[in-house]
């Protein structure tokens, strides 16, 4: 559910129809098939086809959570391995494995009944192959291709000469009130005073309510931005002048992306800029990936580990390779040499990385929508490396263990640093259940004398938690988070030492987790969905001087921070703006905005269906006899919320047909008595003092609303009203009493109150 309200019901039904394939179940195919599985389908009409030619090893127990000891011992191919984990996922998506060979005289035909192919683990002569044969065909098959090797990641997508998105943001369309459109060429339309329009140029408005100027209702520009206030529209010096009024909402315009082969992108490549910081690092990582290519086809095998000698020979084929490209880009050293020692490494943080963007490019390739990436994406760890300089190349060399895989990249030092941590994970949700994936792979807690991962959730597991918490299944709906986090934990690396809690970390549970506690701890990480804990954890961590990690999402947007004692500020040294609180009577007279609305009926909804049967409950527990308070009335005595209960006990409906009369004269009062008076006290051509309109923007007067039973919202509004009146008053109802014709019936008879206008303003 959470998912369809960013994504909208068209999205989810093209992905219910989409047909996937995904060659190379390693560390990055895993994470890759494991975020499209529980993203792209609520509906078994949707295929994901899995492809592996490789057995497990001990290798993989460090890069692929599905994959187990027992995988090992029986050999099992790696994509029959991971099926059942992967299906169980999302039972609403058909999966299907393949072991066949996959090589350049394989036919292609077969990839004709998928939307989209991803390759992992591919040589580049071959991703070249599928990628002009996924390019040719008409539609053409979405094709992304994505490699983590060591230290160094890319992500490549083709999704045809041309690709339409019917929505690039994902956001809700903008609304923006006007104050002043100039008769010029071009028009400048000016915003609200500190009411910033947040608009770009090239985007495209429509206009309505707008006053002297009245051609532009209803009209279609194109828009260039002026200031964070105005922008012009093109010529209105015919128009009639501008009075008062008017707002400008953002129209959805379909863009076209444009995209090339492979073949044409490794010698002129289009990059996506991860790191601000480093804007040169895309086509370094570029360069060097295609020389570690280049090598692995000259030689038969990648560079060995650490090896120096391999690094040199990489280094001079980078030099010779920058030299064939189009911007004949400089070649970074450090980067071709790091690449080489660690190639045939891998980190899992860094997988996780690159296989959740993939993953999205999944999503938007078979969707249409939001901005597809063009079309590289380069991710380096080089930062992480460089201090390891002088370590000696024993160092990385395999020791045998599951851990093999991350010790080609850090070295065993490290390793063995990762494995003394103590850690404490706050919140086992969508981002801590990737957290705790990642602990395990890295061997984080699983020192022998040292290394502890502390975890806390007080939450139980809802349904809606499946679709982005990896660690649950329906099995575990409202079991503990924590608890089951725990376990699932272990059973990707039994050998983590972690204690789980359902407590809160607030001021309360100090006593569990007090400064001792904390002092203990080597880093905090939070996962949390608030930024009241977030601030409370910081002080924490500060008082204590812990490092924190700090993440979270909303939608389709995301933050992580890293606080580090003595070298950065803390959470709490930075506030977001205090949110602009609506005053009373915008909410009851003037609501100018959907947030206005939104806010009257929770207001409306609150006071009749919670605050109100509150305190009538609360007057009974007080006084729970009737007798009683009708003798304390008579002697004059003043009881607190008296008049509230006798008139809620006048007014309560006794029945059915009640609670749906009771409906019918509030929607007359809302949508049509309320309009009727405000326009009765303010008619449209009242003016102020200064000769200027009282309803101008943002006011915006009132139209009454006639209740119509076929329409069906105002129909839905009854309906649920009265069996909200009757939930609340605990008048009970049948599915006949639901029915249209008993609504209608009761509905036809009611009496409904002609309205009278009141002197009050």
């Amino acid at each position: 559910s959470r998912q369809r309200y960013v994504l909208g019901d068209t999205a989810m039904q093209k992905m219910a129809q989409s047909h996937v394939f995904l060659s190379g179940i390693g560390g990055l195919g895993v994470e890759i098939g494991k975020l499209g599985n529980i993203y792209l389908s609520r509906r078994k009409r949707m295929l994901m086809h899995f492809h592996d030619t490789k057995q497990c090893t001990k290798w993989d127990l460090g890069i692929n959570f599905f994959i187990h000891e027992d995988d090992i011992t029986s050999q099992r191919n790696r994509a029959e391995a991971t099926l059942h984990h992967i299906a169980e996922l999302n039972p609403y998506v058909h999966v299907a494995a393949s072991t066949v060979p996959l090589d350049e005289t394989t036919d292609l035909s077969f990839l004709k009944q998928y939307q989209c192919v991803i390759l992992t683990e591919v040589s580049l002569l071959l991703q070249k192959k599928i990628n002009d044969f996924c390019h040719a065909q008409q539609p053409p098959i979405k094709f992304i291709s994505a490699d983590v090797y060591g230290i160094c990641s890319r992500l490549f997508c083709d999704f045809g000469d041309e690709f339409e998105v019917l929505d690039t943001t994902g956001e809700e369309p903008k609304e923006i009130f006007i104050s002043n459109i100039t008769q010029s060429n071009p028009g400048i339309v000016t915003c609200l005073e500190n009411h910033p329009h947040r608009l770009e140029t090239g985007q495209f408005l429509t206009f309505r309510e707008v006053n002297g100027m009245s051609c532009l209702n209803g009209s279609t520009h194109q828009i260039t931005v002026v200031s964070p206030y105005s922008f012009t529209i093109g010529d209105t010096s015919d128009m009639e002048p501008y009075l008062h009024g008017g707002i400008a909402i953002e129209v959805k315009i379909p863009k076209m992306f444009y995209f090339e082969r492979l073949e044409k992108q490794i010698t002129h490549p289009l990059c996506l800029v991860a790191d601000f910081s480093k804007p040169e690092a895309p086509l370094q990582i570029h360069v060097a990936m295609l020389a570690l290519n280049h090598f692995q086809e000259n030689f038969g095998r990648g560079p060995n580990i650490g090896c120096l000698q391999d690094a040199e020979e990489m280094l001079k084929i980078a030099v010779s390779i920058s030299e064939t490209l189009e911007d004949k880009p400089q070649v970074n050293g450090d980067v071709v040499k790091w690449l080489s020692r660690t190639a045939q490494g891998f980190l899992a943080p860094l997988a996780a990385a690159v296989g959740g963007v993939a993953s999205q490019e999944v999503l938007k390739a078979v969707t249409g929508k939001f901005s597809p990436l063009q079309q590289w994406l380069y991710i380096d760890m080089l930062d992480i490396v460089t201090p390891l300089e002088k370590m000696s190349s024993e160092e990385f060399d395999p020791r045998g263990d599951r851990y093999d895989a991350l010790r080609a990249c850090i070295g065993d030092s490290l390793c063995q640093k990762l494995h003394d941590l103590n850690v404490f994970l706050v919140g086992c949700g969508a981002i801590g259940c990737e957290m705790l994936k990642n602990f395990a792979l890295l061997g984080v807690g699983t020192g022998q004398d040292k290394g502890l991962v502390t975890i806390t959730d007080p939450d139980l597991i809802e349904k809606s938690n499946l679709n982005r918490q990896f660690l649950f299944r329906p099995r575990h709906i409202q079991k503990p988070k924590s608890y089951t986090a725990a376990e699932a934990t272990l059973n990707i690396n039994p050998y983590l030492k972690i204690d789980s809690y359902i407590n809160k970390v607030c001021p309360a549970t100090e006593n569990t987790f007090s400064d001792e506690f904390y002092t203990k701890q080597d880093v905090i990480v939070t996962a949390l969905d608030n930024a009241e804990a977030r601030r409370y954890i910081d002080s924490r961590c500060v008082a204590n001087l812990r490092p924190l990690i700090d993440s979270g999402t909303m939608g389709t947007k995301g933050h992580t921070e890293v606080i580090v004692p003595h070298l950065t500020e803390s959470y709490n040294s930075h506030r977001d703006p205090p949110e602009e609180e609506i005053p009373f009577c915008t909410l009851k007279s003037f609501p100018a905005a959907i947030e206005h609305t939104i806010q009257w009926a929770r207001d409306k909804f609150e006071s009749s269906f919670s605050h109100k049967p509150s305190l009538f409950n609360k007057f009974w527990q007080t006084y729970p006899s009737a007798e009683e308070v009708l003798q304390r009335i008579k002697s004059g005595e003043s009881l607190e919320g008296c008049f509230h209960a006798i008139k809620t006990l006048s007014r309560r409906p006794r029945s059915w047909t009640q609670c749906v009369e009771l409906a019918r004269v509030k929607f007359e009062k809302y949508f049509s008595h309320k309009a009727l008076q405000l326009l009765h006290s303010f008619p449209l051509d009242t003016r102020l003092k200064d000769g200027s309109l009282f309803w101008q923007s943002p006011k915006r007067p009132p139209f009454p609303v006639k209740f119509e039973f076929s329409d069906p919202l105002h129909y839905g509004f009854i309906v649920s009203a009265a069996k909200l009146f009757a939930t609340v008053y605990c008048v009970p109802f049948t599915e006949k009493d639901l029915s249209e014709e008993t609504i209608l019936k009761i509905i036809s008879a009611v009496k409904v109150p002609e309205f009278r206008p009141s002197n009050k303003v």
